[in-house]
């Protein structure tokens, strides 16, 4: 039995988790540069203390509805092979420690794209941790 800690942060009604060690910092809303042609997805481009980082709006990316006009998204920056990568999300939530066995495969109410970049559940107490995988999400899909 391990434990694993995990960031977690909030899209809609629904809580999500990344892995802690895959999480470079969390950050308030920054302000964005608009990418021409890049995939929806692609909120803009924030600058990190000089280092300019992709935005992905996670609500387009797991096919969400948008987030409410007026309401500012956190940063939840995370590492990935190809470098960092700002995953705008509603609100942070806290690191939470959680057992490898009460994991679960997505529940059957996640599905399309969001079914393919969630690899499982953990029960929480009084709801669902469901657990991204950030190398997946960071691959957008070729324009249509």
């Amino acid at each position: 039995m391990t434990d694993n800690e995990y960031c977690t942060f909030r899209l809609d009604e629904l809580t999500f988790g990344i892995e802690v060690h895959q999480v470079q910092e969390v950050i308030r809303p920054q302000v964005l540069t608009p990418v021409p042609r890049a995939n929806g997805v692609v909120e803009g481009l924030i600058n990190l203390r000089g280092q300019i980082v992709t935005a992905i709006d996670l609500r387009r990316r797991l096919e969400l509805q948008d987030r409410p006009e007026g309401r500012e998204a956190m940063n939840v920056v995370v590492r990935t092979a190809e470098g960092e990568v700002s995953f705008l999300v509603d609100e942070i939530g806290d690191v939470v420690q959680v057992d490898d066995a009460s994991f679960e495969t997505p529940p059957d109410t996640v599905q399309g794209v969001a079914r393919e970049l969630i690899t499982g559940a953990y029960k929480l107490e009084d709801r669902l941790l469901l657990i991204l995988d950030v190398p997946r999400t960071v691959q957008l899909p070729a324009p249509a």
